[in-house]
Parts: structure tokens; C-alpha cells; sequence
């Protein structure tokens, strides 16, 4: 058990979190949603004790062990892979350096015999023989090869570092765990095999994360953080956002009713004060009339942008060819004879490990790269948007947004373009920020502004989900769904996957395509099936599921 008693924190003059009082117990995967700023990260670090409360305090079972997913990337960039593993459990790898270091002695002493007989001990207890197989299993169950396993951190690129240290978080079973999106840089699959150690995982899991399948997949309960306050919903993410809009409704009703009841006393008591043989009722209701109180209702912080993808002109029936394309990267083919053709309905979501192979290949189709064999055509009524999953480049300038903006818009008129950013939350004096001083998210949304303000009626979408917080994911999500072009992306949202396309292509480690139309979930029900196939189709055209 852990938990929060009266826990406040001020930064300055304004308070995060005013006298919080929860309590996390066995059994339970709690996933903590906020809007952004709202303090999620801050208040894992507060049941860490990474971070002092400015009141209250922290209280968890003794001799429980809390782990924590690391957010620093290269913290054990010395230390092999599969020792920054085993460290997750501090006193156990504490425990093997030392016995190592008493045997290597050249001059073994009996002291050195007991204690060594003592470490032992609680090395056995500890399961210390099975540590090195236990490592190992949760590195290969999240995608990590064994032959990284013996090489030091820093030879690793950031997605293999990101799913080490995930595996560190979870290594040696233990009693508390706190993990500050968790799913961030994993592949699908191995979000899916996140999902299911967590769902049997027994004990207490507190998860920050903005991938609502995710957490409506592993959750028991939401804890959900707004105005500094904390308050607890039984049951997963689709079931908190119900409940909380079941709870404001009723709410909303319960004051409709007492403000019909409030305006029935104020009229009886107008009419009828000055009556005498009334008064005794009018004071009565009077009496009455100062007991009704309405409830408060506190519009939630949460904020929610506006997406919506409008295409200037329709779409016709030729939209792309790609035909025998090929792209070899630093010696190694991504790509390789890829052939389809897509329809004007087409809405592609290309999955799997092969993150290279997915940037490279969206990049040739925008002209940012040439294939080495093979060509595409795009179809004469299109006109393509691209949200690239690096963007640094479009943000390296002096400009406003409004101004930087203003040079993607056909009319070039300021009020225009303040419209669009307005429905990407860029109120007032935020249409004069400098786009270099912009935050991660302030950023995507201004990339989708821009693809707003195209008018495109093909969209190309690599990542991006990257930075977004719930409330904005959820509404790129709608404008996906909502949008009347062809959209070809990649993203980590299943929910974004699953709800969007209506076509599945996996790039495979060796280049070659899987090409199916189905939805994503029935994709998955018959992907050990997909995965035997070297070439789903020679003449592309995918088999209908």
C-alpha cells in the first residue's frame, strides 16, 4: 500500500496539489490522467520521494521495494545491458557485486567465508540464480535481441535504451510500481506485451500514460487530476470519461432543479410577504429558500483543439502507384520491391517494428528522398500533406507562428490564420510567439495546423501522437476519422490505428510488404499467419480478410 496523506505542493505562490489524501492498494493498475500541467509526473516523483511535499506526506507499507521507470536515457551508459536490468532490484545487484568481489580475492579470508555464506543466503532467497534468465526474459519479451544483452547502454539507439529501461522498472517483481509513460517510443508489439504483463501483474501499478487503449486494457481504476485535486473512478479510461460525464450531468440536473425551485419560493414570496395571513408561510419559505445551495460545478482544465481536416477539391479514383520501390539505408534494404496501388477510400496505417523502413518510405513519397529501384505516381487531383516525425527544421527560424503560418496559407490574411491556430489552443497574444522558443506539443499543433490550412486531400501522418496529450490525441483522432481524403500513417495509438484505417501495411524487418484490408484488431488475430509470408502480393493488390 502506498499513499498520499494531505499532500500539498506550492511552486511559488501556486499550488499543484492542495491537501490530497489517496490511497493505492494491492491488485490495482491505476492509470493517472490530467490535462497537461495538471501535474502527473510531479506527483508520481511525490510518491517516490524524488520530490519533498510543501505539506503532507507519503506513506508507504514497510519493507515494500518501489521501482520506478528511469527518464534519464543515459544514466547507465557504461553498464551493460543486462546489469542496468538487474540494477531495477538494487539490493539483489548490490548483493552479486560483492560476492563477486570476495571470491576474486587472492587472499580469502574466513571473514570473508562467513560473509560471503551470508550473501549467499540472501542472494538464494532473493531468487538471485534466476535473476540473469528473469532479465533476459524481459528484454526479449520487449523486443530487445539476445545478442544486445552483453552490450553496454550507450551502443544502443533510443528505442532499444527506452525499452531497457522499461525492463528495469520491471524486473524482480516489485511491491509498488511507477511508470511516467511507459508506452512512449515502443513499438505495437511491444506495447502488446507491456499490456499483458500488466494485466497480470498483482501488485500496485501507477501508470501515466496518454494511450487510452492502453490504459483501458490494464487499468482497474483512473485517478484523475484537475484543479490540484485527486479524485478516484473505479474502472478503466472509456469508464472514468463516462462517469465523469454521467457525474457533470447530473449535477447540472440537480442544480436545474433547485434553480426551478429557488425562482417557485422567490415568486411566493414576492406575491404573498405583505399578506398577513400569508406571511407566516412566506417567512417559512423564506427559511427555505437560504438552505438551497447549488452545487459547484468547475469547468474541468481540460482543453480540447478543434481538428478538422477539410480537402479543397475531391478526390479522384487514382490516387498512388508505387511500383517495385526499393531503398537501401547505411547498407541495409528497407525497402524492398514494394508494389500496391491505393484507392480514393484508402485510409492506410503502415504497422511494426520497422520504424526506418515507415520514415523512408513516406519520405520518398513527399520528394525528401529517391528510391534506389522502382517509382511512384501520385494521381492528378491530389495535393499531399506530410507531418513529418522529425519537424525541427520548420521551427529553426524568427518567426511568429501567425507569420510562419501565415506562408503556408493560400489567403493571407491574418485573421484568417488566427482561426486556425485558435482551434489549436493559440489564444490571444500566443499568435506572436517566436516558433523557436515552441514546446513539444505546441509544435505538433502547429504542424497540424498547417495540414488544416492545406487543404490537402491526401495526408501523410508519421508519429503524431508524439507530445500530444490526451485531449489532442483524442481530437486528431475525430478529424482522421472525419476526413473525406486518403490518409497513409503510422502511429503507436492502437485506439488511432484501430478506429482509423481501413487498410494495414507492415514494412517487415527484411523490406518486403504485408498488405491486407481489414481493421487492425483483425489484423492482429491473424498475425503469426501474415508474419510466414515473405511477399503478401506480387501485383498489389491486397486479398480482402
Amino acid at each position: 500500500m502506498i499513499s498520499a496523506n494531505n499532500v500539498t505542493l506550492r511552486i511559488g505562490k501556486k499550488a499543484l496539489f492542495e491537501d490530497v489524501n489517496i490511497k493505492f492498494t494491492e491488485g490495482n493498475c491505476y492509470g493517472l490522467i490530467g490535462a497537461n500541467g495538471a501535474g502527473k509526473s510531479t506527483f508520481l516523483k511525490i510518491l517516490s520521494g524524488q520530490l519533498e511535499t510543501t505539506k503532507g506526506d507519503v506513506v508507504m507499507t514497510p519493507g515494500q521495494r518501489l521501482s520506478v521507470l528511469e527518464q534519464d536515457h543515459f544514466k547507465y551508459d557504461e553498464f551493460p545491458v543486462l546489469d542496468t536490468v538487474i540494477m531495477g532490484n538494487q539490493r539483489l545487484y548490490d548483493i552479486m557485486k560483492e560476492k563477486d568481489a570476495i571470491y576474486a580475492k587472492e587472499d580469502f579470508t574466513d571473514e570473508d567465508g562467513i560473509r560471503a555464506s551470508e550473501l549467499e543466503g540472501e542472494f538464494a532467497e532473493m531468487n538471485g540464480w534466476e535473476a540473469e534468465s528473469d532479465a533476459a526474459t524481459l528484454l526479449n519479451g520487449l523486443g530487445i535481441d539476445t545478442e544486445l544483452h552483453y552490450n553496454l547502454m550507450k551502443d544502443l539507439n533510443g528505442s532499444e535504451k527506452v525499452k531497457v529501461l522499461l525492463a528495469r522498472a520491471l524486473f524482480g517483481n516489485p511491491d509498488i510500481l511507477l511508470l511516467d509513460e511507459p508506452t512512449n517510443h515502443l513499438d505495437l508489439d511491444a506495447i502488446g506485451w507491456l499490456e499483458e504483463f500488466l494485466i497480470n501483474f498483482d501488485n500496485i501499478v501507477i501508470v501515466v500514460s496518454h494511450d487510452r487503449y492502453f490504459l483501458n486494457k490494464v487499468c482497474t481504476q483512473i485517478a484523475d487530476i484537475d484543479y490540484g485535486k485527486i479524485q478516484l473512478y473505479a474502472g478503466n479510461y472509456d469508464f472514468w470519461y463516462e462517469s465523469s460525464q454521467l457525474l457533470i450531468r447530473q449535477m447540472k440536473e440537480a442544480n436545474r432543479k433547485k434553480e426551478e425551485k429557488i425562482k417557485e419560493l422567490q415568486e411566493f414570496i414576492s406575491r404573498f410577504s405583505a399578506n398577513a395571513s400569508k406571511s407566516k408561510q412566506a417567512t417559512s419559505r423564506k427559511r427555505a429558500l437560504e438552505k438551497i445551495q447549488l452545487d459547484e460545478i468547475k469547468p474541468s482544465s481540460r482543453k480540447y483543439p478543434y481538428i478538422d481536416f477539410r480537402p479543397n477539391r475531391e478526390i479522384g479514383n487514382e490516387v498512388l502507384m508505387v511500383e517495385n520501390l526499393s531503398k537501401t539505408i547505411d547498407g541495409v534494404k528497407v525497402l524492398d520491391n514494394l508494389t500496391f496501388t491505393l484507392g480514393h477510400d484508402d485510409k492506410v496505417a503502415f504497422v511494426g517494428s520497422n520504424e526506418l523502413a515507415k520514415t523512408t518510405f513516406f519520405q520518398i513519397l513527399v520528394g525528401e528522398l529517391e528510391p534506389d529501384e522502382g517509382h511512384y505516381k501520385w494521381g492528378v487531383t491530389t495535393t499531399q500533406s506530410y507531418f513529418p516525425k522529425d519537424s525541427s527544421k520548420e521551427f529553426d527560424n524568427d518567426l511568429t507562428i501567425t507569420d510562419w503560418l501565415t506562408g503556408y496559407s493560400e489567403i493571407k490574411d491574418a485573421t484568417y490564420v488566427r482561426g486556425f491556430l485558435g482551434r489549436m489552443l493559440f489564444a490571444g497574444e500566443d499568435g506572436v510567439k517566436k516558433m523557436k522558443v515552441l514546446s513539444g506539443g505546441e509544435r505538433v499543433r502547429c504542424m497540424l495546423s498547417k495540414m488544416m490550412i492545406s487543404g490537402s486531400n491526401v495526408l501523410i501522418f508519421d508519429e503524431p501522437t508524439n507530445h500530444l496529450d490526451m485531449e489532442s490525441i483524442t481530437a486528431l483522432n475525430n478529424g482522421m476519422i472525419k476526413f473525406p481524403g486518403v490518409i497513409l500513417f503510422s502511429s503507436r495509438d492502437h485506439q488511432i490505428v484501430q478506429t482509423t484505417a481501413n487498410r494495414i501495411m507492415e514494412i517487415l524487418p527484411n523490406g518486403k510488404l504485408i498488405d491486407k484490408i481489414t481493421t487492425y484488431d483483425e489484423y492482429l488475430e491473424n498475425d503469426e499467419m501474415a508474419r510466414k509470408r515473405q511477399v503478401y502480393t506480387t501485383e498489389g493488390k491486397p486479398e480482402d480478410n
